[in-house]
């Protein structure tokens, strides 16, 4: 078996590969300009997104503690609203405790297609950040997995019952354990370059889930320059 720690990410023409965690209010931002871009450029047919695993729980070795994404919510939502966001508004106790569920049918998805995979995604997103669904739950992963009318839900359903994408999910967290990985979201281009967390510079005032992100510049453009690059040799 091959060691997953050495797996070179680069995508080929057409494609940019995106890793990130669902809990990651910058990989919502990114996934959504990256959506908003290749729509506006008329790119669709030209490039697709490879998304894969950067399971911020397994990295950490605990959940996402809420009070972060919290104290996140406003200063990102003020970066890019039309994303969707609001503060947790269902019951506490369906607050996710684990995105590892999502992140597995984000990537049994693929089986059907890079677009069917993109739609999950990007659905899930929206149901975590705009929506306050428990995308831990099958249920919820299944019910956006319909509302996508992208994917294939009884194969989904089949593919999260014998959990064949498991597998993929611990070889791209074992990745993402690597300097090869530097972040949520971290994006790969046909062209061998990287971009961490694209066109944002940002820093914290106080600790993690205590104080909250200080936004020094943000860039949208640079996802056309990326789009771009990831459609032309």
């Amino acid at each position: 078996m091959s060691d997953p720690t050495t797996a070179d990410p680069t995508p080929p023409r057409g494609v940019v590969t995106v890793f990130s965690d669902i809990w990651c209010s910058f990989a919502h931002i990114a996934i959504h300009r990256l959506h908003t871009t290749r729509t506006r450029l008329g790119l669709e047919e030209q490039v697709s997104f490879d998304l894969r695993a950067f399971p911020l729980e397994l990295l950490n070795d605990a959940p996402s503690p809420r009070p972060g994404t919290d104290s996140e919510v406003a200063r990102m939502a003020s970066l890019e609203p039309g994303a969707g966001w609001q503060l947790w508004q269902a019951k506490d106790w369906l607050y996710p405790s684990t995105t590892l569920p999502a992140l597995e049918a984000v990537l049994a998805a693929k089986e059907q297609s890079l677009n069917a995979s993109e739609q999950l995604d990007l659905g899930l997103r929206r149901a975590f950040w705009a929506e306050s669904r428990c995308i831990s739950h099958r249920k919820v992963i299944l019910d956006v997995a319909a509302e996508t009318g992208a994917v294939d839900v009884d194969a989904l359903a089949e593919a999260l019952d014998d959990g064949r994408a498991r597998r993929t999910l611990s070889d791209q967290a074992a990745l993402s354990r690597t300097d090869r990985i530097n972040c949520s979201p971290h994006l790969f281009l046909p062209d061998g370059s990287d971009h961490p967390n694209p066109g944002i510079d940002v820093g914290w005032e106080g600790a993690y889930g205590i104080g909250w992100p200080v936004i020094a510049s943000d860039d949208p453009k640079v996802y056309e320059d990326i789009l771009m690059k990831a459609a032309t040799e």
